[in-house]
């Protein structure tokens, strides 16, 4: 069968440092018509579980452990009996949300995760949070970023456990290393280009976000 990636835009809240805001998130499902790795479920667990339809759902990959992220993933990974992934550095994010139970795997970088006859490599990229990871699909030229780049800049920076340094240097050193063909698909807003951000580094640095 023929890999394809679909996206579903969610929308809910995320909240941090006592503050709240709506937001919308994608939701990335990649894979054929078996079986599908699914990073970042967020917000609506039936109609994501909808959109899988009754494939295997091999893997659940986090980009990073913020509420907006992983609040759904409980309710979620009961809906469709897979196991999800998160780096380790973010346990901390995911123990305010669920401090009575763990992610059933954690994700190192450099790990592959196999669906649909093709490869996603984890890229760590902190910087947004500690634990944030990036998943590379090199056989179809896309990068999943998380909330590490957008189109337009980086992910905030501005609130706990974040460094604006940090996601500099992550971008800098493990993505914009990427070919610039390489289409970035954004945890939330318009998907990108490698080719296109790469140009805006010193801009994002002069501008401090």
């Amino acid at each position: 069968m023929t890999l394809r990636i679909e996206n579903l835009v969610t929308s809910g809240t995320f909240s941090l440092d006592g503050g709240t805001w709506d937001v919308d998130n994608n939701v990335w499902i990649v894979g054929d018509d078996q079986s599908v790795i699914v990073i970042d479920p967020a917000h609506e667990p039936a109609r994501i579980s909808d959109a899988v339809a009754g494939r295997t759902v091999k893997a659940i990959l986090l980009t990073h452990g913020h509420d907006d992220h992983i609040r759904a993933v409980g309710e979620f990974r009961e809906l469709v009996d897979a196991p999800v992934y998160l780096n380790p550095d973010d346990r901390m994010l995911w123990d305010t949300v669920y401090p009575d139970s763990s992610p059933d795997h954690e994700i190192a970088d450099g790990d592959t995760f196999e669906v649909a006859g093709a490869t996603l490599v984890a890229l760590h990229t902190p910087g947004h949070s500690p634990g944030s990871t990036c998943f590379h699909l090199e056989s179809e030229g896309v990068l999943f970023s998380g909330d590490t780049l957008f189109n337009g800049g980086p992910g905030a920076t501005g609130r706990s456990h974040s460094d604006f340094a940090t996601i500099i240097e992550s971008i800098r050193s493990r993505l914009l290393t990427l070919p610039a063909e390489t289409v970035v698909n954004t945890g939330h807003g318009d998907p990108t280009s490698i080719g296109a951000e790469a140009p805006q580094l010193d801009e994002w640095i002069a501008r401090g976000h």
